[in-house]
């Protein structure tokens, strides 16, 4: 019922930051999970953040918190995910979904899935 769209990411040195948006149009569920996930060659899709649309709450995986930071943009009907302190292990594809309100860690719990962006990290 949601479509979703990843813009930014790019080419950035360890240590500095990007910006990624997901943007949601259609129709959406009345509660929601927006999560972003991430995959490197040859590794499996890692769960990054999630945020329930309803109230705003987050969840951040261990590798990442304190560095990233997710959150709704409502003027746009998006979420973003800035991150900061970037380090070359966070080169990946990253891809937004969108799930029920239950949706946890797991891509499988969630429906819809963006396109994905390419974030790398230099050392």
């Amino acid at each position: 019922q949601v479509q979703l769209v990843e813009s930014g990411g790019g080419s950035v040195h360890a240590g500095g930051s990007t910006r990624l948006s997901c943007a949601a149009s259609g129709r959406t569920f009345n509660n929601y999970v927006l999560g972003w996930f991430r995959q490197a060659p040859g590794k499996e899709l890692e769960f990054v953040a999630r945020i329930y649309w309803g109230d705003g709450t987050t969840y951040y995986a261990d590798s990442v918190k304190g560095r990233f930071t997710i959150a709704r943009d409502n003027s746009k009907n998006s979420a973003i995910l800035q991150m900061n302190s970037l380090k070359p292990e966070d080169t990946a594809v990253y891809r937004c979904a969108a799930g029920r309100g239950w949706a946890g860690i797991t891509s499988g719990s969630y429906e819809v899935w963006g396109q994905g962006t390419q974030v790398t990290v230099s050392s």
